[in-house]
């Protein structure tokens, strides 16, 4: 059989001919089990979307109450020398400024700063003891993003691309959609395809920019572009993939561009109506908190993480917060000042994604994950502050297959450390691996002569947050 370059490199026409789209999308898809097929077993999930909280969220003031930090306030009983990975030597006990309050049927408690999210509580299977290797913003993105400290392994949403492919031809199968003030820590390595095929590397959309896809149509003041230009760059574009082709026939970066000018191409009819969210019904508008200030930017992107994922893409990434001291959920200096603006920007729009899958019918068939890479101290940095933690921090799940309303694990009195049920990435991974069909541990890649897996070595699937 011809291989896909091999086809492409010779076709008349080129690799970017709109005529071969179809088919050459068909390979993607072809053989891909059904939904409910599963790679190795039946799936209860087809699409996922995850909100990330990019800089560590304090759990004892969101999720994880603490009533003995109040009897224990201002008390000197932290680690004598500063911990690896925290950067002053830890302070007082320093208790919630937030109020706490039971909610829902669960009677999950959920500090002030998330009122919204709090009516959602019994929907939300929570893992209260999620635990991280490293108290470091980069390894720790990078852990929960490729189950690795260190760069140079694919991240989750990679391999889930790699494993089960598209759902679409007209959409990328996996987008990013981060702070539009700026990337994360680790730049676009949270997103990178690794040693996997170029291809299922993240696609990066600019939510804020106009248009959020540039370059997809040429620029109307260059009368150049038009047909006959588009067949001579084509016509160079094919032989120069040749040479590169016969020279390089190991470069799956080349499979990527190719795979990139086919969907431009598609996209050019697709992507136009999928991020124009003005055909949203007013009401939808205001549910997402796109006529406030504060929720304005995360509520258009859990829109459009929304509207992506109801037209095929498979997994969508939403990114609160840039790299940095400021404007993210690193709260060093005041959790009482930096904390609340944070939870306001991502807490309406969070509940109206919730809803709105519910209401489409989406909910079925789609996992929503809210997680950040590591939590904070209970002893103050500073007076105000709380220093990293990678001892305990809490990821929630919501959607296809969750049980709703329930806990898993649990952190010490104080919220320093996870001591019951604790979970990493890799269990985290091998869940969401889990729920849709794929076994994390047949989920594998020769590289270098190793079988690398998202999970590495680890990992178990929680099943006591699964339906």
């Amino acid at each position: 059989m011809l291989s896909r370059r091999n086809f492409l490199t010779h076709s008349a026409g080129g690799i970017a001919s709109v005529a071969l789209s179809h088919i050459l999308a068909g390979e993607t898809l072809a053989g891909l089990p059904e939904l409910n097929g599963g790679l190795h077993h039946r799936a209860k999930v087809k699409r996922i979307i995850q909100l990330f909280m990019n800089g560590g969220v304090s759990q004892m003031d969101t999720f994880d109450y603490k009533p003995e930090l109040a009897k224990q306030h201002g008390q000197m009983s932290g680690p004598k020398e500063k911990p690896e990975g925290q950067t002053a030597v830890a302070g007082a006990v320093m208790k919630s400024p937030f109020e706490f309050a039971q909610h829902g049927q669960s009677g999950r408690w959920v500090s002030s700063v998330f009122p919204h999210q709090a009516k959602r509580v019994d929907e939300m299977a929570f893992l209260m003891a999620m635990a991280s290797k490293t108290s470091v913003h980069g390894p720790g993105s990078y852990m929960m993003n490729t189950g690795f400290i260190l760069p140079g392994f694919p991240c989750m949403g990679a391999w889930i691309s790699y494993a089960l492919g598209s759902l679409s031809e007209e959409l990328p199968t996996f987008i990013v959609l981060p702070d539009p003030r700026g990337l994360p820590y680790n730049q676009k390595a949270n997103f990178s395809a690794a040693f996997l095929p170029s291809r299922h590397q993240g696609t990066i959309i600019n939510a804020a920019a106009v248009p959020p896809v540039p370059n997809l149509f040429a620029d109307k003041k260059h009368a150049f572009t038009g047909a006959e230009a588009d067949r001579d760059a084509l016509a160079l574009l094919q032989k120069m993939n040749r040479q590169h082709a016969a020279a390089h026939p190991d470069d799956t970066r080349l499979d990527a561009r190719i795979a990139s000018y086919e969907l431009a191409a598609r996209m050019q009819l697709s992507a136009p109506e999928a991020f124009d969210i003005g055909r949203e019904t007013p009401a939808t508008r205001t549910a997402y908190g796109l006529d406030a200030p504060a929720t304005e930017d995360f509520g258009r992107r859990c829109l459009l993480a929304r509207r992506l994922v109801e037209r095929g893409t498979r997994f969508v990434q939403v990114w609160s917060g840039p790299q940095g001291a400021v404007q993210n959920w690193d709260n060093h200096g005041n959790i009482q000042t930096e904390l609340p603006p944070m939870a306001a920007n991502v807490d309406q729009p969070i509940v109206a994604l919730l809803d709105d899958l519910k209401a489409r019918g989406l909910a079925d068939d789609t996992l929503v994950v809210w997680t950040t890479e590591f939590g904070r101290t209970p002893y103050a940095q500073g007076s105000l502050g709380r220093d990293h933690n990678g001892g305990t921090f809490v990821t929630w799940l919501w959607g296809a297959g969750i049980k709703g309303g329930i806990a898993h694990g649990s952190s010490d009195d104080l919220g320093f450390k996870a001591v019951q049920g604790v979970t990493y990435c890799y269990d985290l991974h091998a869940t969401i691996l889990h729920l849709l069909g794929i076994n994390h541990e047949k989920l594998t890649f020769r590289q270098s002569g190793i079988d690398r897996r998202l999970t590495d070595v680890h990992g178990h699937v929680i099943g006591e947050v699964l339906a």
